[in-house]
């Protein structure tokens, strides 16, 4: 082939095709650089920019919805990858902010430090639930894992009331400056303070990029696709010579560490570590989340947590109808989940499928 030919093929080449999209769309670096976007420009995007805000949205609740959209990426890499459901995934979210808690009044307050013992915990506690109900499968699993939950609830009503604060929960928690430099609370000069108000959005949001990071690493590895072998068929996965215990052992346990993250992240947010966070609702709504928002998919569960907590913290406070914040979910949460199994990250992908299809005729 001449010089002349591959310079005709390449002048008439398009700059655009469907096909360079749907090799860009996947890759890991468009994932890392659409999350990044994204977390830049959310906040001001639902709570300040001149139309967008007309919603009600505020700055605390985009920053609160990151925080609960970690835990859904964290608990979705167990359901959606390897197909076991947890119910007791409060005890993670929990345990760690109750872990970073009491690190934070008792030893330091440096951020990052209780970020790293809140989820060092939470891994411990993944380490000795996981050896006990991975024994166990399909709905059998669910139930041990609400009733470890369960229990750990009630070990900090009573038992540990006075390390846990009892129903009062844990007050007081003060968080140090960041590397020194400035306080988490502290407000951004200028442009940056428009966008992000605080540096404790740019911390939670840089935790969630690198999460968003992880989980998609993980995912695209050879562990997920066991994962998800797993998932399809546990049986004929332990045919092939693999140790099923093992990957599921190992699913849980990075699950649980990012649920614990989270948790975390949610003590150093509100400053507070309360009971509720142990309770079996919290473990209930994670679900939801992840069902509304499309289980197995990246981020699917981190829209369920948009849409789940826009209800609690918007529709709640609406005159006369506010009240019913959580009748208008279900019907909501009904009618996405029975017209798409895939919830929204399905209905989005249904509506690109078709717009695409009338672009390429």
């Amino acid at each position: 082939m001449s010089q002349e030919t591959v310079s005709e093929q390449v002048d008439e080449a398009p700059l655009f095709s469907w096909e360079s999209w749907d090799r860009i769309k996947y890759s890991e670096g468009f994932v890392f650089a659409a999350t990044t976007a994204f977390v830049l420009l959310w906040s001001w995007l639902f709570s300040r920019a001149p139309i967008t805000s007309e919603l009600g949205g505020y700055h605390s609740l985009a920053t609160t919805m990151l925080i609960w959209g970690i835990f859904a990426l964290g608990f979705n890499l167990l359901l959606g990858q390897t197909g076991l459901l947890s119910f007791g995934h409060a005890m993670f979210w929990g345990g760690g902010g109750y872990a970073a808690a009491i690190f934070a009044i008792h030893i330091s307050g440096d951020p990052i430090l209780v970020l790293v013992v809140g989820t060092l915990f939470t891994l411990l506690l993944a380490v000795v639930t996981g050896v006990i109900a991975l024994r166990l499968h399909a709905v059998y699993f669910a139930i041990i894992t609400l009733a470890m939950g369960q229990l750990l609830y009630y070990l900090a009503t009573s038992p540990l009331r006075p390390i846990t604060g009892g129903r009062n929960g844990l007050t007081g928690v003060q968080i140090e400056q960041l590397f020194g430099i400035a306080y988490l609370q502290e407000p951004l000069p200028g442009v940056f303070g428009e966008l992000w108000v605080n540096y404790e959005y740019l911390f939670i949001a840089l935790v969630f990029v690198l999460v968003v990071v992880f989980v998609n690493r993980v995912r695209k590895s050879p562990y997920g696709l066991i994962f998800r072998a797993i998932r399809e068929n546990e049986r004929r996965t332990s045919f092939v010579g693999l140790n099923v215990w093992r990957y599921k052992f190992a699913a849980f346990l990075m699950s649980a560490g990012i649920a614990g993250l989270a948790g975390s992240l949610y003590t150093i947010e509100s400053q507070f570590a309360g009971l509720s966070s142990l309770y079996w609702f919290t473990s209930g709504e994670v679900v939801i989340m992840s069902v509304l928002g499309g289980v197995g998919s990246l981020f699917g569960p981190v829209l369920g947590a948009i849409l789940y907590l826009y209800f609690e913290g918007v529709v709640d406070g609406v005159a006369i109808i506010g009240r019913y914040w959580l009748l208008m979910l279900a019907v909501v949460f009904t009618a996405i989940v029975w017209a798409y199994p895939d919830g929204i990250w399905g209905m989005i992908k249904s509506g690109g499928a078709k717009v695409r299809a009338k672009l390429e005729t």
